[in-house]
């Protein structure tokens, strides 16, 4: 009982922490949803090698998707014209960092880390986006009809209905209602499950996790981030589900430079996204992506460490202070506020996980063993 207890009460604190900075960045990205339309980006990012890249890395920055939901976003973008290396820039910016992700840092962490993440990514991202289109000299680089449908409610298709009236048809109170609804609904749905996950990781590490272990084995330096690499590399995870983990980390002795890898590392690469990524991009673009995330994610995990060491800063000591400036009253309220809306997805997830294994184990039940004649197969022609 004192296990659960204790991990509960650490990921209890983590979320009233977190809370009030979750909220804030869910918000930013459903305004996004609602001010940038899909059509128009895509149009930027098919034209040139150089420009197209900055675009797609800058784009990806305050986008809330994680790894796989990025997917269907690339694939999309893809079809309408962006150019595979302004895809590959958008693939790794946008896990890896997030208006939310960049909200709970500061919350949890501090403000050199807060920088440092999305820093990181935009510079990655463009690195291997660059390397990607001078690469490839056979891409057709034709930018097709751009997608024009409301960002809104998708009420017209954008050709049909002049464009001044396509852009002044929804007032502001209808944007925001509608960037809300996408915000607490489709994006706080799909990442609810594995934030919730995060915090109880996190807990479990703060409160029983010996400190002796990681300052023996990822305490600093290159093996430490080599450690780190390899245990985030087939990880899936959201970038916001990824910080209380870091905090929680950092708390214990790891490096602020080996919290970055994971930091990086973990919301961008799993083996699902891998496997889509073949498809979507090819093998030289896909290794491009996984080379440029770990080679970057180890220089600047080395160059955050050298950094709080020159300001002789200690992360430990700074972990979790921005989180105090926020009342109370506001943290529980945005904490149970949350818990709210995470029930209908978490419920939904469990049942769905359940019904699988149920399944899994119905069909192992009634699958015969070999020889046994008693149950034949449905081969057999027996019905």
């Amino acid at each position: 009982m004192a296990l659960i207890s204790n991990t509960l009460f650490e990921a209890w604190k983590l979320l009233l922490e977190s809370a009030p900075y979750v909220l804030f960045g869910l918000i930013v990205s459903g305004l996004l949803r609602v001010s940038l339309s899909p059509g128009s980006v895509a149009a930027h990012l098919g034209k040139g090698r150089f420009l197209s890249v900055f675009k797609a890395a800058l784009l990806g920055i305050p986008i809330p998707l994680c790894s796989c939901g990025v997917l269907p976003a690339a694939a999309s973008l893809k079809k309408q014209g962006a150019n595979s290396g302004a895809t590959t820039a958008f693939l790794i910016s946008t896990p890896e960092s997030g208006a939310d992700s960049i909200a709970v840092t500061y919350a949890l962490m501090d403000p050199i880390m807060t920088l440092a993440r999305p820093t990181t990514a935009f510079a990655t991202a463009v690195a291997a986006g660059l390397a990607e289109n001078l690469l490839n000299t056979k891409e057709d680089r034709v930018v097709p009809d751009p997608d024009l449908s409301c960002p809104v409610d998708a009420c017209c298709d954008g050709k049909d209905c002049r464009p001044d009236r396509h852009r002044h048809h929804h007032t502001f109170g209808e944007k925001v209602t509608a960037g809300l609804r996408y915000a607490l609904g489709e994006v706080w749905q799909d990442m609810a499950g594995w934030f919730l996950v995060g915090l109880l990781l996190a807990g479990l590490i703060t409160a029983f996790v010996p400190q002796e272990m990681f300052n023996r084995y990822m305490g600093s330096g290159p093996g430490a981030m080599l450690i780190m690499l390899a245990m985030s590399i087939p990880l899936y995870i959201c970038a916001t589900a990824s910080t209380p983990i870091a905090a929680a980390l950092i708390l214990k002795g790891v490096s602020p430079g080996a919290a970055l890898v994971f930091l990086l590392a973990g919301p961008a690469t799993n083996i699902t996204s891998l496997t889509v990524l073949l498809g979507i991009l090819g093998k030289r673009a896909t290794a491009i992506y996984l080379v440029f995330i770990a080679v970057f994610a180890i220089l600047a995990g080395l160059a955050l460490d050298r950094l709080y060491l020159f300001l002789g800063v200690s992360p430990r000591a700074l972990v979790g202070q921005a989180a105090q400036a926020v009342p109370a009253w506001a943290e529980w309220t945005s904490a149970l506020f949350l818990l709210s809306l995470s029930a209908k997805p978490v419920f939904k997830g469990l049942s769905a996980g359940i019904h699988r294994i149920s399944s899994w184990a119905g069909l192992n039940r009634r699958t015969p063993s070999h020889g046994d004649a008693s149950n034949p197969g449905p081969c057999t022609g027996s019905t």
